[in-house]
């Protein structure tokens, strides 16, 4: 399987199928990461969080909805408008 390239045109291969502008999200970490299980320190860090109050923004993509699924309840979310920016 190694050097296998995706052929153009193939499904995941570019964002050029997507209709609409791409969903954004603001997420800020709120609660801290004392005493939690390591997947979910590995999680936050993944989202570019480093500590409390800190924020970075997402596109909306199916791996980054499964990772907020995941840790919650220690973030917020938001959605960012796109006129704002």
């Amino acid at each position: 399987m190694a050097g296998r390239v995706k052929a153009k045109g193939a499904p995941g291969a570019s964002a050029a199928g997507r209709t609409g502008p791409v969903r954004r999200v603001r997420v800020t970490l709120r609660r801290s990461l004392i005493g939690r299980p390591a997947t979910q320190r590995r999680i936050i860090s993944a989202l570019g969080l480093r500590r409390m109050g800190s924020a970075r923004e997402h596109s909306l993509s199916p791996s980054v909805t499964g990772a907020l699924k995941r840790v919650g309840h220690l973030v917020s979310i938001e959605e960012v408008d796109h006129a704002a920016r």
